[in-house]
């Protein structure tokens, strides 16, 4: 299981980092992505810590390999593209914006602004536009299935975009509590409810693991 999207009590999750390290593992996680919510107030205190605890931790685990990310929140569109990029400059490899969901107040635009932004994933990105998914496609950026309640309400018109204009999906907890980590198992009957069949179910874990590698190969320049 590879999952790019939890949270911590760094942003507004329940559990430390080592915590949810040791429950992903417990689920039979193999990647986990840890992406705390930031903006202008907390990007350079959360993206020190979490580099800081992902090299320690990668340092003694050998059964799961955890990733430090940030995902950019609540911004005004035109501060998406340039937080980005100091994000990138202090050392993040994965970098997701928090979509416009529906069951939330995003400010309009976020969908374009992110698309247009040196990121990776567009998370629950909601009543995503045809135009949007073209861009996504365009650019390489990956559309999130997500698994959190509320946030899967427009789970199928992403995944029926995304395979109308050949987007890249990928499936995400955003996990916020122990109880939000899914099983592989479990991953699976998400995204089939999303109305995906099994050779494109497939292909979301060959896009997770996809980002992975491109990840590993970042972090080696």
């Amino acid at each position: 299981m590879i999952d790019f999207h939890t949270h911590t009590f760094l942003s507004d999750g329940e559990l430390c980092p080592a915590e949810l390290v040791q429950r992903a593992k417990e689920k039979g996680y193999r990647v986990l992505g840890i992406t705390d919510h930031v903006d202008p107030a907390n990007l350079d205190w959360v993206i020190l810590r979490l580099i800081k605890f992902c090299q320690q931790i990668n340092k003694v685990e050998d059964k799961i390999k955890v990733i430090p990310g940030v995902e950019l929140t609540a911004l005004p569109p035109s501060l998406i593209a340039p937080l980005a990029k100091e994000a990138r400059k202090m050392g993040i490899k994965l970098i997701l914006v928090h979509g416009e969901v529906i069951v939330e107040p995003p400010p309009p635009g976020t969908n374009e602004a992110a698309l247009k932004a040196d990121i990776d994933i567009l998370a629950h990105p909601g009543n995503i536009t045809e135009k949007e998914v073209k861009l996504a496609k365009m650019r390489g950026i990956y559309l999130e299935i997500s698994a959190r309640q509320g946030s899967s309400l427009t789970n199928g018109r992403v995944a029926m975009l995304a395979r109308e204009y050949g987007a890249k999906l990928i499936l995400g907890s955003d996990a916020h509590a122990p109880e939000d980590l899914i099983a592989l198992n479990q991953a699976k009957k998400i995204l089939q409810g999303a109305g995906l069949s099994s050779l494109e179910i497939e292909k979301v874990f060959k896009n997770a693991q996809e980002l992975e590698e491109k990840i590993t190969a970042n972090e080696k320049k």
